[in-house]
């Protein structure tokens, strides 16, 4: 570079022949971290994920200590989705960025230089668009990528699911889907879905009979199901049906129960199948509303539909924009309070309209309440916890 290009070109130069170069894909994600950080003039970069519980950010690319997510400026930029700036010790400056694929939050990156203006602002943003994007990419088949985010043994069960469930967190400014599941390491039959096509948001909960690998390999055949099912064009009664015939034939000893959901993301019509589960929860203007989602429960899913007189039923309400929908499992409602009192529905319900009151975002909502329930039993579930929250927001609804 000639000395008359400036420092902030060079260095977008640089970065765009890093990209362009086939070779780097194959580069280790510190060494990929480094050479970018360079790249754009910064002292140092540092990636930081969260645990899969989200309680720890751990960094992938030094050595760095784990920062607690409730306790840090890091966790500050991870819960709030905001950038945060700090003066070092040293001198210089640390720019703590949160690093999102989507809607699905993966982490923060943290950036360390001697100065900071609007143009190394930006770099660093971008640094943390393109490392999300990378993790995102190599998690499906680098290891060490899923490894570092675990501070524990994962059992078979929870492996096989987690193996088959989609990000936690999916949307668009039509509507957001967001899921927590616990406990993380041992789940054994609860599951859940979401997807987005042009015109709808597809949700689903599961819990699958049992705590053990025939339950979670029931659970993940159902996921296939529902997935095929949908992805072949077939409406809601069609595809639960698809997930009738998949048990019967292949697992007959096995059942799941679970709520079928379908959200036309222009005009907020919710459609839903239930077959043998809690009853969905509608929470609006914050108040849950009672009864708004109560209707008659089919058969569980596999061989009890056999029994059935009549096709499934499917359940239909128009939303308004902010509404939220909760999905659950019973596992939740069953948690014990750390004085020893059932949680119970109307505990779980206001525990969601505190926290939409005070302006939290969905998926930082359910971490608060799966790590409340947590804390309460000392992190031992009597069974599998599943919460997953739809909320419906179309662009009109946004502030201005």
């Amino acid at each position: 570079m000639g000395d008359d290009v400036p420092a902030s070109v060079a260095g977008e130069r640089l970065l765009e022949e890093f990209l362009a170069d086939p070779r780097n894909a194959a580069l280790d994600l510190s060494t990929a971290v480094s050479r970018c950080a360079t790249a754009v003039g910064l002292d140092r970069a540092v990636v930081y994920l969260a645990d899969v519980q989200q309680r720890h950010l751990i960094s992938l690319t030094d050595v760095s200590p784990a920062l607690p997510i409730d306790a840090s400026l890091a966790g500050w930029s991870y819960r709030t989705l905001s950038l945060r700036v700090e003066e070092s010790s040293t001198g210089g400056v640390t720019v703590w960025l949160p690093m999102v694929d989507g809607a699905e939050r993966l982490g923060v990156l943290a950036t360390y230089t001697m100065s900071l203006d609007a143009e190394r602002l930006r770099h660093c943003r971008a640094l943390a668009a393109l490392f999300a994007m990378m993790i995102t990419s190599r998690r499906a088949y680098r290891d060490s990528l899923v490894q570092r985010t675990r501070i524990e043994p994962m059992q078979l069960p929870a492996e096989l699911l987690r193996a088959v469930m989609p990000p936690r967190t999916i949307g668009n400014v039509h509507a957001i889907s967001t899921a927590v599941l616990e406990p993380a390491y041992e789940i054994g039959g609860d599951a859940f879905d979401h997807a987005l096509s042009e015109t709808t948001l597809h949700a689903a909960i599961l819990d699958a009979m049992g705590h053990n690998m025939a339950s979670g390999l029931t659970t993940a055949v159902t996921l296939a199901a529902c997935r095929n099912g949908r992805r072949t064009g077939a409406d809601l009664p069609e595809l639960v049906e698809t997930v009738d015939r998949t048990l019967a034939e292949w697992l007959p000893d096995q059942f799941c129960t679970g709520v079928l959901t379908q959200l036309d993301l222009m005009s907020g019509a919710l459609r839903w199948c239930n077959c043998g589960h809690p009853q969905p929860l509608l929470i609006r203007n914050e108040r849950l509303v009672h009864g708004a989602l109560e209707r008659p429960a089919d058969p569980p899913m596999g061989l009890p539909a056999a029994f059935l007189d009549a096709p499934r039923q499917v359940h239909e309400i128009d939303l308004e924009p902010g509404d939220r929908v909760l999905l659950y499992t019973d596992g939740v409602t069953e948690a014990r309070t750390q004085a020893g009192a059932e949680f119970g529905l109307d505990r779980f319900a206001d525990s969601i309209i505190r926290a939409t009151a005070a302006g939290e975002p969905a998926p930082e909502t359910l971490r608060h309440l799966i790590h409340g329930i947590l804390d309460a039993q000392d992190n031992r579930l009597r069974d599998d916890a599943t919460i997953l929250l739809l909320e419906w927001r179309p662009p009109q609804a946004l502030p201005s």
